[in-house]
């Protein structure tokens, strides 16, 4: 994807209202098709239903005319969903299919644009054509997105930014061929990439796994034909995903695993200490994430590094 990337999943700004005077452009769900050379696409959807999964974790089914052209890598493939401010029926996005989304979205009033969060696909179905989006809901205060899925009813509307086409740029998890020994690490926000990431795994290949999530009810059945030892850490105020791994018993560097780590920055970050400086693993050979940032919004992220 050429897009920036936030770090963030479920952001926490606070709500923006529109005001009576601004334009708001409603979105047709009956969409035109995306030029054949269109590597990502800004597909109209609609709520189909909603399942709450656990007390972290919300999925919401999505549908729509278009759904058959969008694509998907699987694994941690990224997606952007642009969601509707309150009084806004569908949200105001950008239409070019040059590139040049995201500049234009950028000039559009904050109060008016529809409000744009990374997500990942947690699955995308044929027959019927749906696209699965798994929300992580955070403990404390809520983000408009947590607060937009919570809410959300069938038909409510939005748009996804999504690739055409299963190779793409918006997907991180790229071990190199012949892989069989995995390390995988996260928080519930993760939980929709690790659920890809496992699924996509070879049989006969061994993964060692660490999520972390705020709820002992947020464990999730997660499928794969690998080996995979899946050990869930329960959130009690700190995070213990840094001092189990720095517990743990890893592979040797030796043996060229690949090592795949995401969720709160800060994490991440000592994490890649940890693993790099202490622990002696090539740092081409691990995926670093950072998920969310604790006290910033998706929005405050992405204008730091505009102004950077």
């Amino acid at each position: 994807m050429t897009t920036p990337q936030p770090t963030a999943t479920t952001p926490v700004p606070a709500p923006v209202t529109v005001a009576a005077t601004a334009p708001v452009t409603a979105v047709s769900v009956a969409e035109a098709a995306p030029p054949a050379d269109a590597p990502y696409h800004c597909f109209d959807v609609q709520v189909l239903r909603t399942e709450r999964l656990s007390p972290s974790m919300l999925r919401v089914a999505l549908g729509g005319e278009g759904l058959h052209r969008m694509g998907s890598a699987g694994r941690d493939q990224r997606i952007k969903l642009f969601l509707p401010h309150p009084g806004q029926d569908a949200p105001v996005v950008p239409r070019s299919e040059d590139g040049s989304w995201y500049a234009e979205w950028c000039a559009l009033a904050p109060e008016v644009r529809g409000i744009m969060r990374t997500y990942t696909t947690r699955d995308l179905h044929r027959d019927p054509d749906e696209l699965i989006v798994d929300f992580a809901l955070h403990v404390g205060a809520q983000g408009p997105a947590s607060r937009w899925a919570k809410s959300a009813r069938p038909g409510d509307r939005l748009c996804a930014m999504a690739p055409t086409g299963p190779e793409n740029g918006g997907y991180d998890f790229r071990p190199p061929p012949g892989t069989m020994s995995y390390v995988l690490a996260g928080d519930e926000s993760t939980l929709p990439a690790l659920a890809g990431i496992l699924a996509a795994l070879p049989p006969g290949a061994t993964a060692e796994v660490w999520i972390e999530t705020a709820n002992a009810a947020d464990r999730q059945d997660l499928p794969t034909e690998a080996d995979a030892e899946i050990n869930w850490l329960v959130r009690d105020g700190s995070s213990p995903l840094l001092d189990t791994i720095r517990a743990a018993s890893l592979p040797d560097p030796a043996t060229a695993p690949y090592l795949w780590i995401a969720g709160e920055s800060a994490v991440v970050r000592a994490l890649r200490r940890h693993l790099v400086q202490e622990r002696g693993f090539d740092r081409k050979a691990i995926r670093f994430s950072g998920y969310w940032r604790r006290g910033s919004s998706e929005d405050q992220l992405m204008a730091q590094a505009e102004a950077a």
